[in-house]
């Protein structure tokens, strides 16, 4: 089961966040999705489809690296799930949602294809939201503000392969915690991105220059994946929203009804990094 993360008080900060957790299916205006890396063996499919079975939506929005081509290049793999992610988007689609899906550097392939639609699912560069309180997001994947993917190709393969070790490793670490009794979700690759200093000066300014970008286009706030590292803040006057991914945090973007953005993670996962946009709203800028 899914959990939103929001506040218990409004004027509560956003540190003391608790989980809310129901039953019901949640209605939401939109969802926001990236890099669920279909076709990767690090793809944590069955954990995306119970997502999806509690969420009602008007539109989803895929942002980059849905399938991932790289993988597939290096051997094919396709289970039964990653199938089933597939075919409940091309149902949802039939059923009348809104799904527009803007390609990344793993499923870059699909950039010959935009304008085009398959099965209702329209493929697009970039595409300014306008949420139901009126503000406009800017939507893409990122990797055009990632210096290594546009400059170094084979340095972003190698950077891959590293992640996707660290991604194996961390599941053979979760086998050995459960054997231990251990409870709780440790990431490995969370770790290294928040730890070692080159990483944390990508990720910064990755989210600068995403930052930057949204102020260019006049827009209030920018959603966005690439970089596995799922966060909601505020950045020079810009809500910089990243989806993350279904490698390792499993965690999308969700617009309320009432225009409020979400930063949601499925219910398997603690309460360590959640919120909603109005708590940023007098935020200092970081």
């Amino acid at each position: 089961m899914p959990v939103p993360w929001r506040l218990r008080r409004p004027e509560a900060p956003l540190a003391t966040a608790r989980l809310r957790v129901s039953d019901a299916v949640i209605r939401v205006r939109a969802l926001f999705l990236s890099d669920i890396h279909l076709g990767s063996r690090a793809c944590q499919a069955e954990r995306l489809i119970e997502f999806l079975k509690d969420y009602e939506c008007e539109q989803i929005f895929l942002l980059g690296d849905i399938v991932d081509f790289w993988s597939l290049r290096r051997s094919v793999y396709w289970p039964t799930s990653h199938n089933t992610v597939v075919q409940k988007l091309l149902r949802l689609a039939r059923r009348g949602v809104k799904i527009f899906y803007i390609p990344g550097n793993h499923d870059e392939a699909l950039h010959d294809y935009l304008g085009a639609s398959f099965g209702n699912i329209r493929v697009k560069k970039e595409h300014i939201h306008v949420a139901a309180d009126g503000k406009r997001y800017a939507l893409l994947h990122g990797d055009q503000y990632d210096q290594v993917t546009t400059c170094a190709r084979w340095l972003s393969v190698l950077g891959d392969a590293s992640y996707n070790l660290l991604v194996d490793l961390n599941r053979a670490l979760s086998w050995v915690r459960r054997k231990l009794g251990v409870s709780g979700h440790w990431s490995l690759a969370d770790y290294a991105k928040r730890n070692i200093q080159g990483a944390t000066a990508f990720i910064s300014g990755f989210e600068r220059a995403l930052a930057r970008h949204g102020k260019a286009l006049g827009v209030d706030g920018v959603v966005c994946g690439h970089i596995h590292t799922p966060a909601l803040k505020r950045l020079d006057g810009i809500l910089y929203l990243n989806c993350g991914d279904w490698v390792d945090s499993c965690t999308a973007i969700v617009e309320r009804p009432d225009g409020r953005m979400e930063l949601v993670r499925d219910g398997t996962l603690p309460a360590g990094m959640g919120g909603h946009a109005d708590e940023l709203a007098d935020a200092v800028d970081g």
